[in-house]
């Protein structure tokens, strides 16, 4: 099973401010992703630069316009992701438990943990070349 961490947007995150002190944070992540990495869950991670370095595509009909951020709602917005694989849902919710404060311990704040589509879901819904396909491009 595959999880994806998400750690949303603060207005700091957007105008590119890190926190005034931000090693401690930096050496939490770090301790935390190489524990993921030990036990062979972690998958992959990053931050997300500003929404003002990105774009959205609208797609109207066969139309497809490109809208340049920032964007204003950065609430709805991602500053980062961790993704991470495991045996069980439970296993994925001790991990996230344990996920740093990504704005820094004691301030408010949330992350949100999706759990994404394996290829077997769609079972029934897709043809088996299709479903072939995406495990030849190594997709689960």
């Amino acid at each position: 099973m595959r999880f994806m961490i998400i750690v949303k947007a603060t207005p700091d995150s957007e105008a590119g401010r890190f926190p005034p002190n931000p090693e401690p944070l930096f050496q939490a992540m770090a301790a935390y992703h190489e524990e993921l990495s030990r036990a062979g869950a972690l998958l992959d991670g990053s931050g997300l630069q500003p929404s003002s370095k990105g774009w959205r595509v609208q797609y109207d009909g066969s139309k497809r316009t490109i809208m340049d951020g920032p964007f204003t709602e950065s609430k709805e917005l991602i500053a980062g992701y961790t993704l991470i694989q495991t045996r069980t849902r439970d296993e994925a919710i001790e991990w996230s438990r344990r996920f740093p404060n990504p704005i820094g311990e004691g301030v408010p704040c949330h992350i949100e943990v999706r759990q994404l589509y394996e290829l077997e879901d769609f079972d029934g819904l897709l043809e088996e070349k299709t479903a072939d396909r995406f495990r030849d491009m190594g997709m689960q």
